[in-house]
């Protein structure tokens, strides 16, 4: 082994609530990132931590490709690579890995919290990180901890699902007689978390914490005056572990745009009983900023189609903004699991005509798109190109996951990125 620098939780279809769209469910062959790919933002989030993955040689070039780090720059990830002799089970890889921890650490002094990424090849040859983790913790003094990134049956998204949940684990209990208390989960950039801090603050919850905190160590107390909202649609396992930690996750559309952003911190008011004129002086600043930087997107795209392939769980609240703030016309909304509670607020606000599938059968899916013919595309890199090179105009899924996006300040950058495509298409004189 030799070191390098660089789950399905979804409710049934059948049990979704009365929708006026079609809702498809399909299981065949997929086109999506493994879960690795969450250590690109959250290396850049949690300031004092280290990814460590126990992967393949393919599992570093992912990496170091995806982060694009710069030759000067000293990352805060790397991949601990099992060599065929670790696969053919000829060497004893736990021991390996514990001195390539010994060394990393030594190396690291300013390392706080080392998290072990499990792979596809480390669950193959089942390697115990969970086990591995304990021992390390007890004999490095460093807290070390461990989550699967592998991308056995899962979306890329889920990385940071597990990570956080695994980081749940490690919260305090709630301290008798504490007061109400808001947790926001999902990884946001510092800038989007300050501008969230100062909303709040205004509304009067000034009991907040959110999840990843900047530092290892600032992990916030948990239990029964505890409510969560959720920044990210694809928290499904985090949400899961909080209540039965004894918190209440509150029901609300995601924060994309005007309205969305209006809606989610509405769920939170609500929650904190602050009464309809305070709630409204404190957004309307921010409402209008972001509905004024829609309206010069929305002259470009309201009436245009928009086909979402399965990829990273956004799919759905990114839709209902398309529709509701920009004009657009979902032709199909795919997402690879359909997380029925957590998407409460967000499916009735779909336009009728969408149609809805859970899964991939993804030869399936590009028939479909072929014959819709759409005015813009959303969908992974893998399939961005060739459909560039039939004319389709398209937008990389990932791309909305690495750039800030949430929140009323950031609307305008969000209609922007679906707008981009279709201005270069115009530039080029390619039709659609």
């Amino acid at each position: 082994m030799t070191l390098t620098a660089v789950a399905k939780s979804a409710e049934s279809p059948c049990d979704a609530p009365q929708l006026p769209f079609e809702i498809i469910g399909e299981n065949g062959q997929r086109e999506v990132f493994c879960g690795l790919a969450g250590i690109v933002w959250l290396h850049r989030k949690i300031q004092d931590a280290f990814f460590l993955v126990v992967g393949s040689r393919t599992c570093a070039h992912f990496l170091q490709s995806a982060a694009g780090v710069m030759i000067f720059a000293e990352p805060r990830f790397a991949t601990a690579i099992l060599e065929e002799r670790d696969l053919a089970g000829l060497a004893d890889a736990h021991e390996q890995l514990e001195d390539i921890v010994g060394r990393l650490l030594g190396r690291r002094p300013d390392i706080r919290l080392l998290f072990l990424v499990g792979s596809c090849p480390s669950e193959v040859i089942g390697l115990d990180l969970s086990l591995a983790a304990q021992r390390m913790t007890a004999k490095h003094g460093v807290k070390v901890l461990n989550y699967s990134a592998s991308g056995l049956e899962t979306a890329f998204t889920q990385g940071e699902d597990r990570c956080l949940a695994a980081l749940v684990a490690e919260m305090p209990d709630e301290r008798p007689g504490a007061g109400p208390a808001l947790l926001v989960i999902g990884s946001l950039p510092d800038i989007v978390e300050d501008q969230f801090r100062r909303l709040f603050a205004e509304l009067g919850i000034s009991n907040l914490a959110f999840l990843p905190a900047r530092r290892s160590g600032d992990l916030p107390p948990v239990g029964r005056q505890t409510a969560v909202l959720l920044a990210q649609p694809f928290l499904a396992e985090t949400a899961r572990v909080l209540e039965a930690r004894g918190a209440t996750v509150l029901t609300a559309a995601f924060p994309f745009g005007a309205e969305g952003t209006t809606l989610w911190l509405k769920a939170a008011a609500d929650r904190w009983g602050v009464d309809e004129l305070t709630f409204r002086s404190v957004v309307a600043p921010g409402r209008e900023r972001a509905k004024r930087a829609l309206a010069g997107q929305r002259e470009l795209l309201e009436g245009k189609s928009i086909f979402f392939f399965p990829d990273s769980q956004l799919e759905i609240p990114l839709a209902r903004f398309v529709s509701q703030e920009l004009g657009m016309v979902p032709l199909e909304v795919g997402t690879p699991y359909l997380h029925l509670r957590h998407l409460a607020a967000e499916l009735p606000l779909l336009p009728v005509s969408a149609r809805l599938c859970e899964g991939q059968d993804v030869d399936r899916q590009l028939d479909r798109c072929r014959s819709a013919r759409p005015d813009l595309t959303v969908c992974g890199l893998g399939l961005a190109n060739p459909l560039e090179a039939e004319g389709l105009s398209t937008k990389w899924s990932i791309e909305l996951v690495f750039t800030p996006i949430h929140g009323f300040e950031q609307a305008g950058d969000l209609a922007a990125l679906f707008a981009r495509p279709l201005r270069r298409r115009d530039l080029l004189g390619i039709g659609p």
